[in-house]
């Protein structure tokens, strides 16, 4: 039983009463009467979400020239996007559009990841709020959103996103994009999370997005009643590859190489050239931590990737990579100066640098990367450790380094080898759209350097069996380096992310 109407309150020119409901007091709009926004504020267990219809969408893209012109973003940046789904055999054709912004998730990915907490769920409203002064531009939410909304501004440095216009909304206004829609395609509504978490599905899914129990999607979507199970992305034949990302390219090779090379100097090193090699690796990891501030869109602020190491793989490749590179410094320096406690500073290295490397595989295994999220990342990571390691400390060991370790070597080079061929079938047999489009870029654009990889293995395979002297083995180094080098760059630009229609927003851009 409601409670009688308790008063009238002006907000901003407009007219408010409040009432009394099951939820307590509700704010009600009494004048102008909008049917696009709701008539209350959000209660106790709800929250805003946009109700896109289908069937009105007539791909005008209204909305995403209101948004760029509501948030000042560039033309290239689009925090609403318009894609396209369709089906049929000509002359029996459908085509449909889909006007998407942040869908403001239950459970969202993005807040999941963030390394430095700069995403937050607004408890008046429900929605995934970013934070542009928190953000060192790391990316990683736009690796872990399923629906591609965070987007990098490389002019500012940081990511940036839809917020429903948080400040209109919250003014009782209606969002930019929701203005803008001429056919009334996109309104804001509320919605009981509780019940939308128990029943969300049925009117979450469509065509050309992922699937809305990734993230527990709130977007309620119309779809028309003729849709078919045929529709597809408009794009789909048109995949481009991914940014290379190359600092960390750089990062991720050296800093498997100096772990790798670490361990064997720690287990198998004596003399000089152990203490040498120790130095050596000891400077090739700081240069891959050097390296991988130069991905970031704020580097000056990379200390607050520590912030979330509970939450966030990315924090906690940034703690076991510190805990890394103190432990390795103090114990090439106990190596070289004949300190105690080398031994025990070995085993510290060793362990926190195998914990980085599978904190860096970790990284990589989000859902919305489909080729990334698998076992195969963390043991091709593993396996560039156990090639390129062995290999450099051999540079410095010389007749130290034992018959096994080659035998290691050429295991090592020929079961990566192996496991990209294994990819590559699997990819193509797969029924998952950004799968077979991964295989179709290692086949087509990239075949050159997927192939030439594979040969750079062999050989290094059999220059670690065949040579003997100091030049087989940098010869072997440089040729295995050249190859992960390679595979870095292949894993970053043959990814195919989940995404509503790519082509027709330019999220995707050709790899450099």
């Amino acid at each position: 039983m409601s409670l009688p109407l308790l008063e009238h309150v002006s907000h901003d020119g407009e007219q408010f009463k409040l009432s009394g409901g099951a939820n307590g007091l509700v704010q009600l709009r009494t004048s102008p009467i909008d049917p696009r926004i709701p008539t209350r504020l959000p209660v106790e267990g709800e929250q805003y979400r946009f109700h896109f219809d289908m069937t009105k969408c007539i791909g005008c893209k209204c909305c995403e020239v209101a948004c760029n012109e509501q948030n000042n973003n560039p033309a290239d940046i689009r925090w609403r996007r318009v894609g396209e789904i369709e089906a049929g055999d000509y002359p029996f054709t459908q085509r449909f559009h889909l006007s998407m912004g942040c869908n403001h998730c239950l459970d969202a990915a993005c807040l999941r990841g963030c390394p430095v907490d700069a995403y937050t769920k607004d408890v008046p409203t429900g929605l995934v709020l970013h934070s542009a002064d928190m953000c060192i531009g790391c990316q990683y939410c736009t690796w872990n959103c399923p629906y591609g909304v965070p987007q990098f501004n490389p002019e500012r440095g940081v990511v940036g996103k839809c917020d429903m216009c948080y400040n209109r909304v919250t003014d009782g206004r209606e969002p930019a994009c929701v203005g803008a829609c001429p056919e009334g395609a996109i309104r804001i509504e509320l919605v009981n999370m509780g019940e939308w978490q128990q029943a969300y599905a049925e009117h979450a899914n469509a065509p050309g997005l992922p699937p809305a129990d990734s993230t527990i999607s709130t977007t309620r979507l119309t779809l028309p009643a003729n849709l078919g199970a045929d529709f597809e992305k408009a794009d789909s034949p048109r995949v481009k590859p991914e940014h290379p990302h190359w600092p960390l390219v750089v990062m991720l090779v050296l800093t498997q190489m100096s772990v790798g090379a670490l361990c064997m100097i720690a287990g198998f090193g004596a003399g000089l050239g152990a203490k040498l090699g120790a130095i050596a690796a000891l400077m090739a990891g700081h240069l891959a931590l050097g390296a991988s501030t130069m991905h970031l869109g704020r580097p000056i602020h990379a200390y607050r990737a520590l912030k979330m190491w509970k939450r966030s793989w990315l924090s906690r490749e940034v703690l076991s990579f510190t805990l890394f590179a103190g432990a390795a410094s103090g114990y090439a320096g106990a190596l070289f100066l004949g300190l105690p406690g080398v031994e025990a500073l070995g085993v510290l290295t060793a362990i926190s640098g195998v914990a980085g490397i599978l904190c860096s595989a970790y990284i990589y295994r989000v859902p919305a990367r489909p080729s990334w999220n698998s076992w195969t990342t963390v043991a091709e990571f593993y396996l560039t450790a156990a090639l390129l390691g062995p290999l450099f400390a051999w540079c410095f060991l010389g007749s130290a380094f034992s018959p096994e370790a080659r035998w290691m070597v050429a295991g090592a080079a020929m079961a990566q080898l192996l496991l990209q061929v294994s990819k590559l079938i699997r990819y193509q047999m797969s029924e998952e759209f950004e799968l077979k489009s991964s295989a179709a870029l290692l086949m087509t654009p990239l075949k050159t350097m997927f192939l030439t990889r594979l040969l750079m293995l062999a050989v290094t395979a059999t220059v670690a069996l065949a040579g003997t002297g100091l030049l087989a083995v940098a010869s072997a180094l440089v040729v295995g380096f050249g190859a992960e080098i390679l595979g870095r760059y292949l894993f970053f630009v043959s990814v195919v992310p989940r995404n509503i229609a790519a082509s027709f927003f330019g999220s995707v851009k050709e790899a450099a």
